[in-house]
């Protein structure tokens, strides 16, 4: 979570939107989906040792899922293990750098436009249901 919310703060802090754990279509689940203003999308996969990079072998199916894919991690794992076609970003917690760009590898149109409604729906799901955890008031009656 620490390595989330360095990268978190950093793409807001650049204006880029930001979507946590997303289910894509591929049956994969990202784990931070991103928006640029240019309506560029970007996967960040966190990793957060060794072991969990070594154990991961669906990293490459995220690429039919974005323009730029990065790696993020913390300061405890070190930079070399992770792949050079990536891009790599250091968080510690409180903000994070990108040290290595991302290849950029452009979606399809059709993909890009299934992803952007993908986005703006799951966006406004979720702000719907944390309204109504904030003011339970205003969700609707189930009937139970």
């Amino acid at each position: 979570m620490l390595v989330r919310r360095g990268v978190q703060r950093m793409m807001v802090s650049q204006r880029i939107a930001v979507l946590p754990e997303i289910p894509l279509v591929s049956g994969r689940r990202a784990d931070l989906l991103c928006l640029t203003d240019s309506g560029d999308f970007v996967i960040v996969e966190i990793k957060s040792s060794i072991e969990d990079l070594r154990a991961d072998r669906k990293w490459p199916d995220y690429r039919q899922h974005c323009d730029r894919l990065y790696f993020a991690t913390h300061p405890g794992v070190p930079q070399g293990i992770f792949p050079e076609d990536c891009g790599f970003i250091l968080s510690d917690g409180y903000g994070a750098e990108i040290l290595r760009e991302a290849p950029d590898h452009r979606l399809a149109p059709a993909t890009r436009k299934a992803l952007t409604l993908r986005f703006a729906r799951l966006a406004a799901d979720r702000l719907l249901q944390a309204e109504w955890i904030a003011n339970p008031f205003l969700a609707p009656e189930t009937g139970e």
